[in-house]
């Protein structure tokens, strides 16, 4: 049994209280202690009953950091369409800089963190599929588990205001403890029985292909990525955890994440860091260019050969690489890549992978970052405003969250921000999954049809689908 016996929790909500009635404003106190490993994916589906819409999990490719919360004590958010990630930066000081924090440890992703993630593209208009979620949206967990190359470190969060007193720690000491027993507790995920797919006017999508395609000619466009929408209905209520359980399955190599918001779900696997901040060491992915997997060896690096000697694909992925450098260049003293594309292989496709490193010039933050990068030619396109107005005119879809930055930022700047690809979105019983590819002058629509089918794959054989 896990159990926290010391605690400066107490003395902390006391100090707390009195701070708020000082200044008038609630006051955080966040309480981090070492303990015995807890399974992460058993700590989130723990808290399906009391904290459901209120729980995110996170897993990075090698296996190495995970964190998963339960509850809200707090939320950042903006609909704002400019300078959402200024706003959001300014909100986190704000909410931490009179914090009171008890955390003597030095590992990253532990004491106060927000999760969470930005719409792609905060100017387009908004439809009823997104209603849950803001354009940019953040939670701070009640309780935190973070897991650092095995070593486990439990957070409390607790938002103490000028109205409360001595029982908020009784209350919490209890619901503490009520979460850590149930956190052992192994979970049974429920079976998922799909009734029906339905693809989004795909006739329609491919006509805007090569609508796309024949006015790349007479524009200063170079690439424009298109993206489009499966519709998946169940014979009952979606458990994030069963999805969330499958993609750990069978994704291993991906960032694996889920962010409930009011009842809804983002859930995904996705292969692409966008950008990660460890003290003042940057790390970043160029991923673009992409081709499916051989049903053997000899036909797999058939396939991953024509990759890395295809124009098309290798022109698509030095967009991204020159442009993320650029980024990079910006804010760091070092940028290191390598001078050639390797092949990132995952479960159902392949993928041309430069990886970014660089040294941070003090002062940058990580979402300053974040807001440079995204998106990424594989995502938006060339130029970058040009293209992300051509993707607002003619796409039907309201991307939403998809193809945007998700991930997490602690109290001391740290953390790390995936680019949601191969994602969904629960909503009771139905999902959306979404799936694009990069439009160029010598795209063809049918060609592009079937790169998105692969990219479905993931997420529809996490939803139980064919795969």
């Amino acid at each position: 049994m896990v159990a926290i016996q010391e605690t400066e929790l107490r003395q902390g909500i006391l100090d707390a209280i009195e701070r708020a009635k000082r200044l008038s404003q609630s006051v955080l106190v966040s309480e981090v202690h070492k303990i015995d490993k807890i399974d992460p994916f058993y700590f989130f589906a723990s808290g399906r009953e009391k904290f459901f819409g209120e729980r995110f999990f996170w897993k990075d490719p090698e296996g190495d950091f995970f964190i998963a919360g339960l509850g809200i004590c707090g939320q950042i958010q903006s609909d704002q369409g400019a300078d959402r990630f200024f706003h959001v930066e300014k909100e986190w000081k704000r909410f931490t800089d009179q914090a009171l924090i008890f955390n003597k440890y030095s590992q990253n992703g532990t004491g106060p963190a927000m999760f969470g993630g930005f719409s792609f593209d905060p100017m387009k208009e908004k439809t009823a599929l997104w209603s849950k979620f803001s354009g940019a949206l953040f939670h701070i967990p009640k309780y935190m588990l973070s897991i650092n190359k095995g070593e486990a470190y439990f957070t409390t969060n607790v938002v103490c205001t000028q109205h409360d007193d001595h029982s908020l720690f009784d209350k919490m000491m209890k619901e503490r403890q009520e979460v850590l027993v149930q956190a052992l507790r192994k979970p049974a995920p429920a079976q998922l029985e799909l009734k029906d797919i339905i693809e989004i006017d795909p006739e329609a999508w491919k006509e805007t292909v090569s609508e796309v395609v024949n006015g790349l000619e007479h524009s200063d466009l170079k690439k424009v990525v298109l993206a489009r929408e499966l519709r998946l209905r169940f014979t009952d209520v979606i458990q994030a955890e069963s999805v969330l359980a499958n993609l750990l399955n069978e994704q291993k190599d991906s960032f694996t994440f889920a962010f409930e918001s009011n009842g809804d779900c983002f859930i995904g696997a996705s292969p692409e860091r966008l950008v990660k901040k460890d003290g003042a060491s940057l790390f970043s992915a160029c991923l673009a260019g992409s081709i499916g997997r051989g049903s053997t060896p000899e036909e797999d690096e058939k396939l991953g050969n024509e990759l890395l000697s295809d124009q098309k694909n290798l022109i698509e992925h030095q967009y991204v690489v020159d442009m993320i450098k650029e980024a990079m260049k910006e804010t760091c003293d070092e940028v290191i890549l390598p001078d050639q594309p390797a092949l990132m292989k995952m479960k159902y496709i392949q993928h041309l992978y430069t990886p970014v490193i660089g040294k941070n010039r003090e002062g940058t933050s990580l979402l300053h970052l974040v807001n440079r990068l995204h998106p990424t030619p594989a995502l938006g396109g060339l130029p970058k405003q040009a293209a992300v107005e051509k993707i607002r005119e003619v796409e039907q879809l309201d991307r939403g969250f998809y193809a945007a930055p998700v991930g997490w930022m602690d109290y001391k700047g740290n953390g790390e921000f995936a680019v949601a690809i191969r994602s969904g979105l629960i909503q009771g019983s139905e999902a959306s999954l979404f799936a694009g590819c990069g439009i160029v002058a010598d795209s063809n629509a049918d060609s592009e049809y079937k790169e998105t089918s692969i990219k479905f794959r993931p997420m529809l054989a996490a939803l139980g689908g064919k795969n």
